[in-house]
């Protein structure tokens, strides 16, 4: 039988693919990169009929939640999560969580509380089937090119932690090093902890307080982000 010219280039794929795929960090990590965007996309094509029937509401967290939770499986990824009894509090309160990249999210999904309104750059927005599944779930956009917007956003946020007296409750993920790094080329499987630190008062505090508060919660994830890395044996 003889074989056409398409079929050889059929052939010479699926045979140098899974060959690069096993050979090449490099590779490896671009098709792993490729899959966990498009999957994710998928995924926002197969929550957005869903939450649409509610509508814009915050309540559709946790689909978009649930659909998430089984992606740390496919990369082989373990998170621990430690101090979820720290969400145990009647009152709403503030999360600040640390960023180093997109697989924050796997993190973020694993401990985001009920009605947790969540605050995303705007370019989010316009991710196709993301974006849209993002807007149904409530989260906030804001312009972090756009001053204004970014600081009449967390203005508001830091009034309502006044004068409610609402605490804030840092949340530090560990570092990636030991399976991921964009700068290496590299993705493995590996582990990462989430950390969800006690809540900080703000009760009593006004407006000259709040810088005192910003660094007092940065030193705190600093410190636990360093323990951690220690912990994990991860460069920090």
């Amino acid at each position: 039988m003889e074989i056409s010219l398409g079929q050889w280039f059929l052939i010479l794929f699926l045979v140098v693919v899974p060959l690069l795929y096993e050979w090449s960090t490099t590779f490896k990590y671009f098709c792993k990169m490729a899959f966990y965007n498009s999957y994710i996309l998928f995924l926002a094509v197969i929550v957005i009929p869903v939450c649409a029937l509610r509508g814009r509401n915050v309540e559709n967290m946790k689909i978009i939640r649930f659909a998430m939770l089984h992606v740390k499986y496919l990369y082989g990824i373990k998170i621990d999560v430690r101090g979820m009894e720290n969400f145990n509090i009647k009152e709403p309160y503030v999360i600040v969580s640390n960023h180093q990249s997109s697989l924050d999210l796997l993190g973020m999904m694993e401990i985001l509380p009920d009605r947790c309104v969540p605050i995303a750059k705007k370019e989010l927005m316009y991710m196709g089937t993301v974006g849209l599944a993002c807007w149904l779930g409530g989260i906030i956009f804001i312009n972090r090119k756009k001053t204004d917007d970014a600081i009449s956003v967390m203005s508001e946020a830091a009034q309502t932690m006044l004068s409610e007296d609402v605490p804030v409750i840092p949340v530090v993920i560990s570092s990636y090093r030991d399976f991921y790094s964009k700068k290496e080329r590299r993705f493995t499987t590996g582990r990462c902890t989430v950390q969800i630190l006690p809540p900080m008062p703000t009760k009593g505090f006004s407006a000259d307080d709040v810088p005192a508060l910003t660094d007092r919660v940065r030193q705190a994830m600093l410190i636990a982000f360093e323990g951690l890395s220690v912990e994990l044996g991860a460069p920090q």
